[in-house]
């Protein structure tokens, strides 16, 4: 099937690196839309609704920013640390929305998974459905997020 032409466009803004070192899609050959069904597909087997993982993703982002950049205990199981710079990164979507350079390290203290995300990874799962191609230097995977979370 062929893309819109706003699909086109939006698949050409998140394959260049002019917003984030890379792109967001890495080096993932398929579409915007296949990596965002795929990954929705994901979530419904597993039975978590991306609304839910983005609250989970802010709470403890929240609950790590008050540590000042040193490791917190925000759940059974979990620490997490936030480590902030300047200035904000821009949703690549075609809307208003600029989001802190910040960047959320989660570890697990019982299995050691440890996974990160930053501000603009959280607005896009919750937004968009989109968790990066594959790749990527941020690209989260659905499975993994899920178990180092709940």
């Amino acid at each position: 099937m062929k893309q819109s032409p706003d699909a086109q466009h939006l698949d050409a803004v998140l394959r260049s690196s002019a917003l984030v070192a890379g792109g967001f899609m890495g080096d993932d050959a398929r579409r915007v839309a296949e990596v965002i069904d795929a990954d929705a597909g994901e979530l419904f087997h597993l039975g978590i609704e991306r609304t839910q993982l983005a609250d989970r993703m802010r709470e403890i982002t929240c609950e790590a920013t008050s540590a000042l950049g040193t490791w917190a205990t925000v759940g059974e199981h979990l620490e997490a640390m936030v480590d902030e710079v300047r200035g904000a990164t821009p949703c690549p979507w075609p809307h208003e929305g600029h989001f802190p350079k910040r960047v959320t390290t989660v570890k697990r203290t019982d299995t050691g998974q440890t996974i990160r995300w930053a501000d603009l990874n959280i607005h896009m799962i919750d937004a968009h459905g989109f968790f990066e191609g594959e790749g990527s230097f941020f690209r989260l995977e659905p499975a993994d997020l899920i178990s180092v979370l709940f």
